[in-house]
């Protein structure tokens, strides 16, 4: 009986404890995030012709290069905490994603890989080309939690000075 009486608290300890150490080991889900605006910026410039070879043919006059700017999709993916500016990895085969629709992303290594729900559901790789906190810069001040605010200084009177004599006339009586 007495065996009984300890097996039953242990038996309820040792099946607590491993569900509680598993909590903390869950896998992380995927960010999120709105895909609020796309750019064309410039990314490199393609060339065609005798580039390396003109400068040696340079005196005959064969110096064709036909030289086009080359315009990559930019994106705006903003998060609570977290302004990202990427681009896709893959130049040639880039896909538009749909703007003002939400992302799941995650970044590893060097990558982000993002999946659009709304979309086609797949998984592609990004490059950061730069990232901003939000709550920096010029409207940081106003969204700081803490607010300095600016007293006036009160104004008082002039003390007089030790040994100096009033030069006022005392007012009459009245």
């Amino acid at each position: 009986m007495r065996m009984k009486r300890m097996l039953i608290p242990a038996l309820i300890v040792a099946v607590t404890i491993p569900s509680i150490g598993a909590e903390n080991h869950k896998k992380k889900g995927s960010d999120r995030g709105m895909l609020e605006r796309m750019e064309a910026v410039p990314c490199g410039a393609k060339q065609r012709g005798l580039t390396g070879v003109g400068s040696i043919f340079a005196s005959a006059g064969i110096e064709a290069v036909n030289s086009e700017e080359k315009l990559c999709p930019q994106y705006l993916l903003r998060t609570d905490e977290m302004e990202y500016h990427i681009r896709p990895v893959d130049q040639k085969h880039a896909v538009l994603l749909p703007v003002g629709h939400e992302g799941e992303f995650k970044i590893k290594k060097n990558h982000m890989y993002l999946k659009v729900p709304d979309g086609d559901k797949k998984k592609r790789a990004y490059q950061v080309v730069a990232m901003k906190p939000l709550g920096t810069g010029e409207g940081a001040a106003e969204g700081a939690a803490y607010k300095r605010t600016e007293r006036p200084v009160p104004s008082r009177p002039p003390e007089p000075r030790v040994g100096a004599q009033n030069t006022t006339p005392n007012p009459p009586p009245q």
